[in-house]
């Protein structure tokens, strides 16, 4: 089984539990050694969020189960980073 090392992922989540909160639980599951979390949209009940977390193996089924524990939905997976170390992506002639 592959190492998953960097997870970028679009939520949506309501304003309780706080940011704060959602990183604090996030930090603690095994594996996870890093945690990010940014709001770019707001409205009267939700957030939306980008959740970036890095780790030397971060399990995706745990971190899916906790974010919708604490009340949230993975809108998209929008990076993984998985293997023995991180790659940054690479400037192509598209960027």
């Amino acid at each position: 089984m592959g190492r998953i090392r960097r997870l970028v992922l679009d939520t949506l989540k309501p304003h309780d539990p706080s940011i704060i909160e959602l990183a604090d639980k996030l930090t603690d599951l095994v594996g996870v050694s890093a945690v990010n979390i940014s709001i770019y949209e707001m409205d009267r009940k939700v957030e939306n969020a980008k959740i970036t977390i890095e780790g030397e193996a971060v399990d995706f089924a745990i971190v899916v189960r906790l974010i919708e524990e604490m009340g949230g939905a993975i809108h998209s997976v929008d990076e993984v980073a998985a293997g023995r170390h991180i790659i940054d992506d690479a400037q192509t002639l598209q960027d």
